[in-house]
């Protein structure tokens, strides 16, 4: 008679278990969730760039991407997570434009194409991202240092671009 006793209890924890499991992860755990969750997205490139803020387990998205389906795609796989309690998906969506296509491409070229820059171009998910909306070119991500900060700006200077912002940082590890 106790094994039927304990049988229903043992069910009953392990379905109330997850959950309180889950309502106990930190901030910090659910971010390195939900980064990788957004790194291993297949369609996520170095001319996108999303960036995650959490507070109290409320993942909020911003940043901009290439198409609405990522958009969109990003946000299924982040509602997803273990742990998430609410989705703010505030990603933009970057406009259609052959210029801006061509200049994201001329400027990976230059970037990644350079010696200096070579160790990143191997990497499977490069730490620069080149976000151009009408012409106007942000380098986001991270560079080892300050030098490589300085050459990416100078290589983004491509003609036909309407101005290059630096959002590079440090990575201080």
């Amino acid at each position: 008679m106790r094994a039927r006793v304990t049988s229903p209890l043992v069910l009953l924890l392990a379905l109330v278990l997850p959950g309180f499991a889950s309502a106990q992860i930190s901030d910090q755990v659910l971010g390195a969730r939900v980064a990788d969750t957004v790194q291993r997205y297949s369609n996520f490139t170095i001319f996108d760039d999303v960036n995650i803020e959490i507070s109290n387990r409320v993942v909020t998205l911003t940043g901009r991407v290439t198409a609405p389906k990522k958009k969109e795609e990003t946000g299924t796989r982040v509602s997803k997570i273990d742990g998430v309690r609410t989705l703010v998906n505030d990603i933009q969506v970057l406009p259609v434009s052959q210029m801006d296509s061509s200049l994201r491409l001329r400027v990976a070229q230059a970037i990644y194409g350079h010696p200096s820059f070579w160790h990143y171009a191997s990497m499977a998910n490069p730490p620069i991202h080149i976000v151009v909306e009408n012409g106007r070119i942000t380098l986001c991500g991270y560079v080892n240092s300050d030098v490589e900060k300085s050459l990416a700006f100078a290589l983004a200077q491509v003609s036909g671009s309407f101005g290059v912002k630096n959002e590079l940082k440090v990575d201080k590890r």
